[in-house]
């Protein structure tokens, strides 16, 4: 009577292990296909990084490629659950919130929170893509995803009525903003704080995108 619960016990363990195996090689692979670069980094590196054999490697992600695609999974999620970006709990409540003020800038607080794990990802695909084609195919299908998603934001911001431009303009201005070339080139380059940037972007998508007088009627000393 006992042996089952026993086994149920180590398979899920196994289960466990196997998982934190798996998420110490996409770690290891994002940390060095971001500092060495995609084209510059082997399977046998990655393998003496996460502390695993090339072969356990190759029997459970097949290729680099895929390697790649599973480190912007938890790149993008922060996490390695099988949850969309735009199903999170986080993102669900930015996008429930009926003041579009508010909403603007407690989503430029979420991008500028996720920028310092997306942005150095995404500059790494940059890098390679002019002699990898992978890369190359993997940075334009985020910046399609991207712009879905965004797109599903701007339409969302023009049914509250509370949009001073059209739903096409307030997609462009905000898809072109929130790629992580922004937040590199003021927080890392130029020194500015998470805070800085996060409440100068908020103040430049409301300023921009939300009707005058309703950007009129909100105070601003609360970081703006």
């Amino acid at each position: 009577m006992r042996e089952p619960v026993k086994r149920a016990y180590d398979s899920s363990r196994r289960r466990e292990q196997a998982r934190a195996t798996q998420r110490s090689v996409l770690e290891a692979a994002r940390e060095l296909f971001v500092t060495n670069g995609y084209g510059r980094t082997t399977i046998k590196d990655i393998a003496a990084a996460a502390g695993v054999s090339a072969e356990l490697i190759y029997a459970t992600f097949g290729n680099k490629a895929t390697l790649l695609h599973r480190a912007w999974d938890i790149t993008i999620g922060g996490d390695d659950e099988q949850v969309l970006f735009h199903e999170r709990p986080e993102v669900r409540a930015l996008m429930a919130e009926p003041d579009l003020v508010r909403r603007l800038r407690a989503q430029a607080v979420l991008l500028t929170s996720t920028a310092h794990r997306i942005a150095p990802f995404i500059r790494a695909l940059q890098g390679a893509a002019g002699s990898e084609p992978v890369a190359a195919d993997m940075l334009a299908e985020i910046d399609r995803q991207r712009l879905v998603g965004i797109s599903v934001m701007a339409s969302q911001a023009a049914a509250t009525g509370q949009l001073a431009v059209s739903e096409a303009e307030c997609r462009d201005v905000v898809w072109a903003s929130s790629d992580g070339a922004l937040w590199h080139k003021l927080v890392v380059e130029q020194g500015w704080s998470d805070e800085r940037f996060s409440d100068w972007l908020g103040r430049m998508w409301v300023a921009v995108l939300v009707t005058a007088p309703l950007v009129a009627g909100r105070p601003t000393n609360d970081g703006g």
